[in-house]
């Protein structure tokens, strides 16, 4: 019961730093899952809501609906996410932190994802020159999503359930926000009006895609990740060294606004000014790399003294 409680908190508290993650622009919730270890494991969950789960739901099943997702794993998470998104948006804004500390925020994420690239890249071991090429690939997809301008698009029940599908996708890929991709599709503010006013003719058919897209993803990458795990992980290391192009501190940020808020655009990295600012920065960005290091060490040293 101890191991289980233990196993919940800290469960809870890597879901609230998903959920942090998620407030700050250009961070995913995947890249903060990546980061903390659990992002198979994520995968998986979310793929356990398969169809044998559905048939025990139809036939009122309580038992076997109850067992077969990963409940444990996802509902202290869940909790952790929505607690983090509540807290930095209410308590500590971390929005309005953007807007007057930009340099020291994303310093911090900067270091936390520069040192998860580094502890991926040293755990996938020994390197042939193959691996390049799936490096190379991911660095490739990334550059180009964190690196396009928003579009003008239709409003076709039929593209509201593509963006759906799509951004949903990018949501659970490190490196990639959800949010940003449907900015670049020109759906961001359609589908948030939508959602304030309760237009079911564009919300259902956003979340049918979005449910589709979640599903059929998880299970490709599932897949992907369990039989084809090392170019898997370097394709996805090559999306989190994109992602930097985005969370580089020192950025001319041009932003729309979006039902009264500003959401990020388009990003373009500029040299440091060499002030306090930038050396408060790089000093944040500093302890995010020994953030994940010290993590590193400590879960490897746990991991040899109990075993497998």
């Amino acid at each position: 019961m101890k191991r289980r409680f233990k196993a919940a908190v800290v469960l809870l508290i890597k879901g609230f730093c998903m959920g942090a993650a998620d407030v700050v622009p250009g961070v995913s919730g995947g890249t903060m899952a990546f980061i903390l270890g659990i992002y198979t494991r994520l995968i998986d969950a979310i793929r356990s809501f398969d169809s044998t789960w559905i048939a025990a739901l139809l036939k009122v099943d309580i038992r076997t609906a109850a067992a077969r997702p990963h409940f444990p794993f996802l509902i202290p998470l869940g909790l952790g996410i929505i607690g983090a998104v509540l807290f930095f948006t209410h308590i500590i804004p971390i929005p309005r932190l953007l807007q007057s500390h930009p340099e020291h925020i994303y310093g911090l994420f900067f270091g936390l994802i520069v040192g998860s690239i580094v502890i991926l890249f040293i755990d996938i071991g020994p390197k042939s020159a193959s691996d390049g090429f799936e490096l190379l690939l991911g660095i490739v997809i990334g550059g180009v999503v964190v690196s396009a301008v928003p579009t003008q698009t239709p409003d076709t029940w039929w593209f509201v359930m593509g963006s759906g599908a799509i951004a949903i996708c990018a949501m659970v890929l490190p490196g990639i926000s959800g949010s940003f991709i449907l900015l670049l599709l020109g759906k961001y503010a359609y589908i948030l009006d939508a959602v304030g006013n309760f237009e079911l003719t564009i919300i259902v058919p956003f979340a049918i895609g979005a449910a589709f897209g979640l599903a059929a993803f998880t299970r490709l990458l599932s897949w992907l990740l369990h039989r084809f795990e090392r170019p898997m992980l370097l394709v996805i290391d090559g999306f989190l060294i994109a992602s930097l192009w985005v969370i580089w501190p020192f950025q001319q940020r041009n932003y729309i606004f979006v039902r009264g808020k500003q959401r990020l655009v388009e990003s373009i990295p500029v040299a440091p000014p060499w002030d306090s600012v930038a050396l408060e920065a790089l000093l944040l960005a500093a302890c995010g790399i020994a953030i994940i290091l010290v993590a590193n060490c400590y879960s490897g040293r746990r991991t040899r003294r109990r075993g497998p």
